[in-house]
């Protein structure tokens, strides 16, 4: 398997090879962010890619957005459709590297970016991230994990697995208002800092 580094990504952005990329805000985060009333949470969208999720809480007046990306091309490609976005919310680095809090953390396709080796230290990192009762909320692909490059999958119980022991799981469960190329490939979940 190739080295699934800044080049990389980068690159995928450069090329448009981000496949799983929809050019607009997922629908069940939309449906998710339009239930938030304070929009003075601190948020983390980790792995942003593109960011649609980004521009449609920036555009709605949510002011602490942040959009972390190792791909410099992905964070550029924001900037150019949200001039407005601030610099200093646009954080480009290793995740695993991150020293911040947030009160919620949007999880959108950065999961199933990472080789599968990194799933525990993911799980712990984003522990570390979240303020105490602090959420991970977002949506994980339910498809096999055999595969040999991005995006990796898995399913419901892999996923309760991995974050049971960090994580109080309030929800995971199928999509019913995925967008339809995604439609029975993707699991909405909702997890607590214990």
């Amino acid at each position: 398997m190739r080295l699934l580094d800044e080049t990389y990504w980068d690159n995928r952005y450069k090329q448009h090879t981000d496949s799983w990329d929809l050019g607009e805000v997922s629908p069940p985060l939309k449906a998710y962010f339009n239930k938030i009333a304070d929009k003075s949470v601190r948020i983390l969208i980790p792995g942003g890619g593109n960011s649609y999720e980004a521009e449609y809480l920036f555009n709605k007046g949510f002011r602490n957005v942040y959009v972390l990306d190792i791909a410099q091309t992905a964070l550029q490609n924001l900037k150019l459709r949200v001039p407005n976005f601030p610099d200093t919310q646009l954080i480009h680095s290793d995740f695993f590297v991150l020293d911040m809090t947030f009160d919620m953390i949007i999880e959108h396709t950065f999961f199933c970016a990472l080789h599968p080796d990194l799933r525990r230290q993911y799980v712990l990192k984003m522990n570390a991230l979240l303020v105490p009762k602090g959420e991970l909320i977002g949506l994980l692909f339910k498809l096999p994990l055999d595969r040999i490059e991005p995006p990796f999958g898995g399913d419901k119980q892999l996923y309760t697995d991995l974050f049971e022991p960090v994580f109080h799981i309030e929800i995971i469960e199928d999509c019913y208002n995925s967008e339809a190329s995604r439609r029975g490939n993707e699991l909405f979940f909702k997890i607590t800092k214990r």
